[in-house]
């Protein structure tokens, strides 16, 4: 069987990053714990393989780590996740008396520098995303309590009047579509609102790829990521949209191989926290079928 596999497969600058930050804490031997604020990405799969590492979450209370005795605290090292946090959270980290290290997506931080810019000039916040994602949680953490999170139009026209300074900035996972969508609607309802597309440009690429492996003849497209993870999720929704079967799975043990002997030609993507050997998995039984 022919396998399509999209270019933009697989981790993002932004994972990859916080990925070998957390590894190279691991292999330094400078700790002996190493925690990160959350999960550092969402992949389930590739955080296993770190707890391999020696690299876990902090507990929401801190237990595990005021678990560990004073002395051995120089040994301890807390990573930011990849989705970024609020200053206060930051604040709250700094003050853990460990090694603090930023594994923050520049692309985040860069729509957090932004937010907070505009704030600092009096500027009332817009974000178009997820509210309950932890990126979005973290950047409306510099909009000065001034910080909206939309989803739909209709969210659009329950903001509360908020005067000629607006800003509109996105989740860096969002459809690219639907942000123009959700910009105009703003534009009608604050005609001074400034618009700025954050939304990053690896998802634009791999929200690109899925149109062109239809078009390169696959018959059917397997989707490789979290159910939790917000872009992965988008890409399904958008190969659902399209004119040919998705298969969105998380590891090769949920694609149904059976399914896909129907087909001649099958697409394979995936989030942009899916690590490679989970692709390539996916891919090698595919073709063998």
């Amino acid at each position: 069987m022919k396998v399509l596999r999209a270019k933009s497969a697989g981790f993002c600058k932004g994972v990859e990053r916080a990925i070998n930050i957390a590894l190279r804490d691991a292999k330094t031997g400078r700790y002996s714990h190493i925690f990160t604020d959350g999960p550092l990405i969402h992949n389930n799969q590739m955080m296993a393989e770190l707890a391999g590492h020696g690299v876990r979450e902090l507990d929401s209370d801190h237990k595990n780590l005021t678990a560990i005795p004073p002395q051995e605290r120089d040994k301890c090292a807390i990573i930011v996740r990849a989705h970024g946090i609020t200053p206060q959270r930051r604040e709250i980290l700094k003050k853990l008396g460990i090694d603090f290290h930023d594994a923050t997506c520049p692309d985040v931080a860069k729509i957090a520098g932004r937010v907070k810019m505009c704030a600092n000039k009096g500027f009332a916040t817009v974000i178009f995303g997820d509210p309950q994602h932890p990126e979005v949680v973290g950047i409306l953490g510099y909009a000065q309590e001034r910080g909206y999170a939309v989803r739909t139009l209709e969210d659009i026209q329950k903001l509360p009047p908020l005067g000629d300074k607006v800003c509109l900035v996105s989740q860096s996972t969002m459809f690219v579509d639907d942000f123009e969508k959700i910009a105009e609607a703003l534009k009608k309802r604050f005609p001074a609102a400034e618009i700025y597309n954050t939304i990053c440009g690896a998802t634009r690429d791999r929200q690109g790829d899925i149109p062109a492996l239809v078009e390169q003849g696959a018959q059917a497209i397997v989707v490789i990521g979290g159910r939790h993870s917000a872009n992965t999720v988008k890409l399904a929704k958008l190969v659902e949209a399209s004119s040919v079967p998705c298969f969105h799975i998380e590891t090769l043990a949920e694609l149904d191989l059976n399914a896909l002997k129907s087909f001649k030609t099958v697409g394979v993507t995936a989030g942009a926290s899916t690590p490679g050997f989970l692709i390539d998995e996916v891919c090698n039984a595919i073709e063998k079928l």
